[in-house]
């Protein structure tokens, strides 16, 4: 096999001699290693038994033996020198989980995080399979609801393990003994042993049951505000994402896919690109072309000097009206399957004093990740070796292998850092694809998507029509809440059979079946009209199109019953009090109900979703153009036991920009089959100007951990448009914002 030499990242330099470590290196001289399970049987291994693994960066891939463990809860190794290197079963793609999850390891087996290295966890799904998605997979804020009690109790077994050794060195009882930042203390003789003195006797220990582990009160680590472990390799430029991988004799190249959805390449003329200096090979696939230069540069002028002709296929007249008349049709024809019923919804919606309806629609929106779609492969004669981004490691490794007809373990993926995936990385179709062009190319070649194609070619979030209504008595109670949803099916896109027809998605329906409110009678039913559009997850999917209908709307029924958008909800709220603790929250520090200023206002929205409650305030102002300015945001979250607070509010925030540039400006739209935005342009996002001061509030609480990379995108929409009607009195029932005629908008 070629070797390759790639430039470190963090936890792969000597401090001493600035060298980069490899793996074997780093273990030479035997150590400590300890895989554990989320439950169930827990086992140890001795020295010789190297895991296969790598570090995050480190392209040599010398896996040594394979790890023979139990699925995924936490790794651990520690060597002779000491030195404490913890594998990180999730991904890192920006939200600190790499720091999250070494927090819940350090904890237990007192180390400070100043004593960690993270490691990049390999595909192994055996070993690190995530507990709630069982599956290798960094999605769906599931990581720290996953692995909170099982990276610490492989934290705290390891560290019990070292004390029981440390009580056979000094022949002591080990309930004499205590451990500290990696130093196990007989404070009675003053007698001290490093955990690198212990790592031989420790492996030797028999592993502990039911691992006791540290109250709240004792946690030095969890709860404290915590610095990245890889920001400093971001700043100083040594942090190696997928696109900065560089290999001896690698070459570069773009794709340029068909613009309908199933069309295929019917003629290429590649004479002019051929010409184009640097260029040194031109690709065909089936639906596809690619140029190969030596940078690029030339094999993106390549490709846009080659004459290309399409089959576009059955595809080429779809267009957005074409696409939501057909979600329109489904609402009205289609089969409704049953997501929610409480009591009789329909009965007590015809016998209400006053009723309240609605329609919303909502569009198809990209990813439109910092780093584009790109994976760099080098296939030969003995296997195939990818460097790449992804959320599913595993599942990227299954698919080339298949496509590349190799025994999987042929197949060696070297997972970097990414540089976001907002779930466009759950999907490993541009791996596949990197398979058919490396299959044939003798060389290593990194492919990179331009922004454009990134965009076109993406896999969006569905488009959405909401059919919603409620009944009110007569003192502007809700007495029925029925919502109709129809859209495509995330779900049955993305699992390997589809999902069976008359089945629900329960994505389809999260955030409308599941209210935070108590309604007497509910009924939520979902049509699934599956689009010509591939569809895939994005940044809270379900919860994204579902809180921004029901929050809407339940401003719309609290104007009906004319009460204060937040009494209303909190008039609803008296069976589930961590909802009302960050509706409240929320409220008293946005100062709900001070004066503004004219054509400002002031919006609200509260969901429960991914296992954590988050209520948000937007503060927004409209001019006379229609031009929205953001004033300010308020957000309060309950996500249960905070690992990292900094990270909990960074997510938040970030979620929060993430969803409000979606909710102004995004939308993707077709017209003769193919996607119009193409760059941040035509799909732009907020800019640092235009983003408001936020606060993030932090609610105390010995709940499980929920996730939290999600909720901010989810509260972002209904909290503007809701701000916005305040403002203006003009209620807006499709996204984008921007799409709305609010020039001259009166205040409400």
């Amino acid at each position: 096999m070629t070797k390759h030499t790639i430039a470190p990242t963090y936890g792969l330099v000597d401090e001493k001699t600035s060298a980069a470590i490899s793996r074997r290196q780093a273990l030479k001289g035997g150590g400590l290693m300890l895989a554990f399970l989320a439950v169930g049987r827990r086992k140890a291994h001795a020295a010789g038994e190297e895991p296969s693994l790598r570090a995050i960066g480190d392209g040599s891939m010398d896996t040594g033996d394979a790890f023979e463990g139990f699925a995924p809860g936490g790794f651990i190794r520690i060597a002779r020198d000491g030195s404490v290197q913890i594998i990180a079963p999730n991904v890192e793609m920006g939200q600190g989980i790499y720091t999250a999850e070494a927090m819940l390891i350090a904890e237990e087996l007192e180390v400070g995080l100043d004593q960690v290295t993270v490691l990049a966890a390999p595909p192994n799904e055996e070993l690190y399979k995530q507990p709630l998605l069982k599956s290798q997979t960094t999605g769906g804020s599931t990581s720290i609801r996953g692995a909170f009690d099982p990276l610490r109790q492989a934290g705290a077994a390891a560290r019990l393990m070292l004390i029981g050794a440390a009580a056979e060195r000094l022949g002591v009882p080990a309930a004499e003994l205590t451990a500290e930042r990696g130093v196990v203390t007989h404070a009675a003789s003053g007698r001290t042993l490093g955990y690198g003195d212990l790592v031989e006797a420790a492996g030797k220990q028999p592993v502990p049951q039911d691992v006791p582990l540290k109250k709240k009160a004792d946690w030095k680590l969890i709860g404290t505000p915590a610095k990245r472990v890889e920001t400093a390799s971001k700043v100083d430029g040594t942090a190696v994402f997928g696109i900065d991988i560089k290999l001896d004799g690698m070459k570069v190249a773009t794709v340029m896919a068909s613009p309908t959805r199933g069309g295929t390449l019917k003629s290429v003329d590649d004479k002019a690109a051929r010409a184009v200096p640097g260029v040194v090979d031109v690709v065909r696939l089936k639906n596809a072309v690619v140029v190969v230069g030596d940078h690029y540069w030339a094999a993106n002028q390549g490709l846009q000097a080659l004459t290309v002709e399409w089959d576009t296929g059955e595809n080429a007249g779809i267009t957005t009206d074409k696409l939501f008349a057909d979600l329109k049709q489904a609402a009205d024809a289609g089969t409704p399957i049953l997501g929610r019923r409480e009591g009789d919804a329909p009965l007590a919606l015809a016998g209400a004093a006053k009723r309240v309806e609605a329609v919303y629609e909502l569009p198809f929106l990209a990813h439109a990740t910092m780093e584009p779609i790109n994976t760099t492969i080098h296939v030969t004669d003995d296997g195939c070796d990818i460097w790449v981004g992804t959320q599913v490691p595993t599942a990227a490794q299954a698919v080339a292998a298949k496509r590349l007809g190799l025994p999987l373990e042929k197949v060696r993926l070297h997972n970097q850092l990414l540089g976001g995936g907002f779930g466009r990385r759950l999907v490993a179709d541009s791996i596949e694809q990197a398979a058919e062009i490396g299959k044939q190319l003798s060389y290593p070649v990194k492919i990179i998507w331009s922004r454009e194609e990134d965009i076109r070619q993406d896999l969006y979030r569905p488009a959405y029509h909401d059919r919603i209504s409620a009944g009110l008595d007569e003192n502007g109670r809700p007495v029925a809440f029925l919502d109709r949803i129809t859209g495509g099916s995330v779900l049955g896109a993305y699992l390997p059979g589809g999902l069976p027809e008359g089945t629900i998605d329960s994505d389809a329906i999260e955030g409308a079946a599941d209210t935070p409110y108590a309604f007497p009678s509910v009924l939520v039913d979902w049509v699934r009209k599956d689009p010509p559009i591939p569809v895939t997850w994005w940044r809270g999917v379900g919860p994204t199109h579902n809180v921004f209908v029901v929050e809407s709307f339940m401003d719309e029924m609290a104007e009906a019953a004319g009460a204060d958008p937040v009494d209303f909800r909190m008039s609803l709220l008296k069976e589930n009090p961590r909802a009302a603790a960050v509706l409240r929250v929320a409220a008293e520090h946005a100062g709900w109900g001070s004066e503004l200023p004219p054509g400002t206002g002031r919006g609200v929205s509260l969901h429960g979703a991914f296992g954590s409650f988050v209520a948000a305030v937007v503060e927004a102002a409209v001019g006379e153009d229609g031009t929205v300015a953001l004033k300010r945001v308020v957000a309060a979250v309950d996500c249960g036991q905070v690992v990292n607070p900094d990270t909990v509010k960074a997510q938040v925030e970030g979620g929060l920009v993430f969803g409000l540039s979606a909710a102004l400006f995004n939308s993707i739209t077709f017209a003769d089959g193919a996607a119009e935005q193409a760059n941040f342009d035509t799909y732009r996002q907020l800019r640092i100007d235009e983003t408001p001061p936020m606060e993030v509030h932090l609610i105390d609480s010995d709940e499980a951990p929920g996730g939290i990379g999600e909720t901010g995108t989810v509260s972002a929409a209904p909290a503007l448009t809701n701000a916005i009607f305040a403002a203006t009195g003009k209620r807006l029932r499709k996204l984008p914002v921007s799409d709305a005629d609010l020039a001259g908008a009166s205040a409400g």
